[in-house]
């Protein structure tokens, strides 16, 4: 079975590789295929929440979290 995994993007977005699939509080749900990702906000002024849309860029976030 494929795997889901996580890219954490230095001073950026957190970049999900599928398959996954996202729900929102309405329950509306995103499904995102194996093969394909998708970046998801982390400085919280992306006008697309909860996707990036390169924002971070502009506002100087700044985050240099490490997996441990």
């Amino acid at each position: 079975m494929p795997e889901v995994k996580i890219v954490v993007r230095s001073s950026g977005p957190l970049r999900v590789y599928g398959p996954f699939e996202l729900e929102d509080p309405d329950g509306k749900t995103f499904t995102l295929p194996d093969g394909q990702w998708v970046s998801l906000c982390r400085c919280g002024a992306s006008n697309n929440k909860p996707y990036c849309d390169t924002s971070h860029r502009e506002c100087a976030f700044e985050a240099d979290t490490k997996a441990t």
